[in-house]
């Protein structure tokens, strides 16, 4: 039996950064995201024990196609596992949170069982801004709860994966990506104290939406970026006061909810404009956020014909993506070429995480050896 999940990446539409506490846990947060046709992907199979079998221990094994590497251990379900690998770092997170809070669940699934094999893949590089690490956590609690038929809803799966990233793993970051892998679609989120989070599904026009999807070019920059060091300046600045940075964050906020008027209203027209204000109220939060490469990036797309853009997630890299209306679309593709970089090819998504079992595998197997 194959135990799948998949789970959306997503691109920040705007409010990104009032996520992260201590700003909004002060002030509150609100972020408007949607969740596209990438994904983070994740299987676990289990082998069964053969009859007279007294092995002690069940053997786990981690795969990480996209990155090349693997992370094997023997384990009696009740034993945390440590990485010496960042690759694993996430996959080692999640066991040891499953051990912790469902060892009798991990432990009563493991009986009859020699090995365990877990295989992940993510349709984007760590680091390029589309929520990458908190949509792989996501779905690799999604697949150990499907295994284990965990209780887990969707605020119970983010608030979860959230946890494990956050606090088990003291690894920086906002709330966001691990509500929008779980959710999916378009939502307006807010973020107050205590962690408390308030997902708002956006019924948005087809028409909309597609002309949305037209417009918005995503374009890799082809660099990755450590999310964390800019995060903990924007922390930083919250906890200092520095009235420039935090009159900034208040400003990004403030365009989240502009933003969702704009796209559930279908003014689509004024979202260039949002985009471009919000971007340089962004690169005043904290320093990094842009850099010359970005900027020179950004300044061609508009020479092009782009109302707006910005770099989705943290910033200093990572993915853009630019509202290119009419048909400039095509230009502003040309345009950046010469830059190296790439552009990806996506769909909005309605759905978040999911889970399903097949043993198609099998039955392909032995069709072959027919």
């Amino acid at each position: 039996m194959y135990i799948r999940s998949r789970s959306p990446l997503r691109i920040g539409l705007a409010g990104g950064g009032t996520d992260v506490s201590p700003y909004s846990d002060v002030f509150g947060g609100a972020v408007l995201n949607a969740t596209i046709s990438m994904y983070a992907y994740a299987t676990i199979v289990t082998t069964a024990a053969r009859a007279g079998n007294c092995r002690e221990g069940v053997h786990f094994r981690f795969v990480a196609v996209d990155k090349g590497g693997e992370h094997s251990f023997v384990t009696d379900g009740k034993t945390a596992q440590v990485s010496d690998s960042d690759t694993f770092r996430l996959h080692c997170g999640v066991f040891n949170r499953i051990v912790h809070d469902y060892g009798d669940r991990l432990t009563a699934a493991l009986q009859g069982v020699a090995a365990v094999e877990l295989t992940t893949y993510v349709d984007a590089p760590a680091g390029s801004g589309l929520g990458t690490s908190s949509t792989l956590t996501a779905t690799i609690i999604g697949a150990f709860g499907d295994w284990l038929k965990l209780p887990l809803g969707e605020y119970d799966t983010a608030r979860l994966a959230y946890d494990i990233e956050r606090v088990d793993l003291a690894m920086a970051g906002g709330k966001q990506d691990q509500y929008a892998a779980t959710f999916g679609g378009f939502n307006f989120m807010e973020f107050y104290a205590d962690n408390r989070v308030i997902v708002n599904p956006l019924r948005v026009k087809q028409e909309f939406l597609n002309e949305l999807e037209f417009n918005l070019i995503l374009y890799y920059t082809g660099t990755s970026r450590l999310s964390a060091d800019i995060i903990a300046a924007q922390m930083n600045n919250v906890t200092q006061k520095n009235e420039k940075s935090l009159e900034a964050m208040h400003q990004v906020k403030e365009h989240s909810f502009r933003m969702k008027e704009a796209i559930l209203k279908g003014k689509l027209c004024e979202i260039g404009a949002i985009l471009d204000e919000a971007w340089q109220a962004k690169k005043m939060t904290a320093a990094g956020v842009s850099n010359p490469m970005i900027d020179e990036i950004y300044d061609a797309a508009k020479h092009a014909g782009a109302l707006g853009g910005k770099v989705s997630g943290a910033g200093g890299g990572g993915f853009m993506f630019f509202y290119c209306p009419q048909n400039t679309r095509y230009k502003v593709i040309e345009t950046l070429q010469k830059f190296g970089g790439e552009f990806r090819r996506y769909h909005f998504t309605e759905s978040g995480l999911t889970t399903w079992r097949t043993d198609s595998q099998e039955s392909c197997l032995k069709a072959a050896l027919w």
